[in-house]
């Protein structure tokens, strides 16, 4: 309807301004149902060029449209705005679109099938993944549902950090463990790891134990000195159990990467090799930099410390130059907000290579901490992990969709209350249960008719005039717009917002009316508009990887 619109006012356009024919033309929802349906500034914005007042242009505009039976009536309002009435025909016209296109409705083509890279969980395999990760998980995941349903052609990576200190301290912990030692003994390691976890690992590698992990098997070698075989377990091990987590979670990954593999491959040292070649690094104090204030960063940076290892940035750098090389027009990292000064350094890298990388490449989404409460506390600790609350202990307590809903509901950028108990809640005050309850809600009503929902597609739906029934309508039609720009802006939480809010049109719309009425006519528009609505409810709910019941 808005496409049409805008044809509409084009039309007019050329004909009162002729020269000014390509001016972007903004169609908008008045907050106030009594401005109409839609309005636009048109004429405001032809005011200036025309040297006319703006509503004489809207009057000229109104003459100037072309007659359509989906405009009841239009009125000039205030400085010169034209608020469009639409008639009963087009409010109607969303349902047999919903019914025509199914679980297609809301989709897009707009990404054209170009490659996209979501990167998102990213967790170092030094132990269970904590409620941090989950809320990168569930955010990178409906990320990755949003551009799929949008048209592009998108690829779910996750990005192994095996390397580094965190994994040398992982590895001394499970050899403490595998010779009998615990943390209060004096000869634990200051930076070890203390969660029962650790236990698991050393005892699964004792008992030789296989692993199967995403791209190989590893067999626990029994020998409590062996620090080579130890350290491959245990990554092998807990990489395993992530993705245990993971799969419990429904979140999937077409890709493992290993932060390790791009030194063995040599990606690390090309990419050095090529910064050097840049002219964009110098020595100083016996370390290698790279002139990152070049472009844009505040100071410049540490490639390559006096010791000769690489700085934790280098890696980044040529990881996103492979992914670059590999025909990937986006690529979107969700990491954590303690990421958030990586977004410069690793950008500024990419543009000292001058190999035609955007500037503003690759995209970041960051999410803040979360915090979770139970009876009005913070719950804090883990009895498996040690210092945390894992992605696990959230799932036993309240379930996937609620984990997954909460956990992808707010901005990313916002910090997260968790509230178990509101979570577990079988009341309206739980959003993820409200939604839920109205798509089964609607299931009840049509099992209850027993009719033949293939017929409700050709039903007449002249009869849905009533308040509840053209605000539901309205909010049905606000869909595929939704859903474009929760892709454009990143933004699952939109998504949730929407989900929530056409549960409530429907909840009170079911409140209002009888639905399984004796005149047929009534009847059988209602059925088709909360048929309709069953497939919009459905829809958002897997964009957002929660399950939408037939009963509760």
């Amino acid at each position: 309807m808005k496409a049409h619109l805008t044809e509409l006012l084009t039309q007019a356009a050329k004909a009162v301004a002729p020269e000014q024919a390509d001016l972007a033309i903004v169609l908008e929802r008045p907050k106030s149902a009594e401005h109409g349906d839609f309005a636009t500034n048109l004429a405001m914005m032809l005011a200036r060029p025309l040297k006319q007042n703006p509503r004489a242009i809207a009057e000229s505009l109104i003459n100037a449209l072309p007659a359509s039976h989906y405009v009841a009536k239009t009125e000039i309002a205030g400085a010169g705005f034209i608020n469009f009435f639409l008639s009963p025909a087009a409010k109607h016209a969303v349902v047999r679109d919903i019914l025509s296109k199914g679980n297609d409705f809301g989709r897009h083509s707009h990404g054209q099938k170009r490659k996209v890279q979501v990167e998102f969980v990213s967790a170092n395999p030094t132990g269970p993944l904590h409620v941090g990760h989950g809320r990168g998980a569930a955010v990178g995941d409906c990320l990755c549902r949003l551009l799929d349903a949008t048209g592009w052609d998108v690829t779910r990576e996750f990005y192994y950090n095996d390397a580094g200190a965190q994994i040398d301290n992982l590895t001394l912990s499970v050899q403490c463990r595998c010779k009998g030692l615990t943390p209060d003994d004096p000869a634990w390691p200051e930076d070890g790891y203390r969660g029962d976890y650790i236990v698991d690992v050393a005892n699964a590698y004792m008992a030789k134990e296989k692993i199967d992990a995403e791209d190989k098997h590893v067999i626990g070698a029994g020998d409590p000195d062996n620090t080579a075989a130890i350290r491959e377990f245990a990554v092998a091990y807990l990489r395993r159990e992530q993705d245990l987590d993971l799969r419990a979670f429904d979140v999937h990954f077409d890709v493992y990467s290993l932060e390790s593999a791009l030194y063995t491959e040599g990606k690390v040292e090309k990419t050095v090799q090529q910064l050097i070649a840049s002219g964009h690094t110098y020595e100083q104090d016996d370390a290698l930099w790279l002139r990152t204030t070049k472009f844009g960063d505040d100071k410049d940076r540490v490639m390559r410390k006096r010791e000769g290892g690489y700085t934790y940035f280098v890696p980044d750098v040529a990881y996103h130059v492979d992914k670059w090389q590999r025909g990937f027009t986006r690529v979107i990292n969700e990491q954590g907000a303690d990421h958030h000064s990586t977004i410069t350094r690793v950008r500024a890298g990419l543009q000292a290579l001058d190999i035609g990388i955007p500037q503003a490449w690759p995209d970041y989404v960051l999410h803040q901490m979360v915090t979770v409460m139970r009876g009005g506390e913070e719950v804090k600790l883990s009895k498996r992990a040690g210092s945390y609350v894992t992605l696990r202990d959230l799932i036993d307590e309240v379930g996937r969709d609620a984990t997954r809903y909460f956990l992808a509901a707010r901005r990313a950028d916002s910090q997260l209350i968790f509230d178990i108990d509101l979570a577990r809640a079988h009341t309206n005050d739980n959003p993820v249960y409200y939604i839920q309850y109205a798509h089964a809600r609607i299931c009840s009503v049509l099992e209850q008719w027993g009719g033949d929902t293939s017929i409700l597609p050709d039903t007449a739906l002249a009869p849905l005039t009533t308040t509840h029934e053209l605000a539901l309508l309205q909010r049905l039609a606000e869909y595929p717009k939704t859903v474009e720009t929760a892709a454009q802006e990143l933004a699952p939480h939109i998504i949730a917002y929407y989900l929530k809010d056409l549960a409530g049109d429907l909840h009170s719309y079911y409140n209002a009316q009888q639905f399984l009425v004796e005149d047929e006519a009534v009847k059988h528009a209602r059925l088709a508009l909360v048929f309709a609505t069953r497939f919009v409810l459905q829809s958002g709910l897997q964009l957002l990887g929660v399950n939408a019941p037939e009963k509760m």
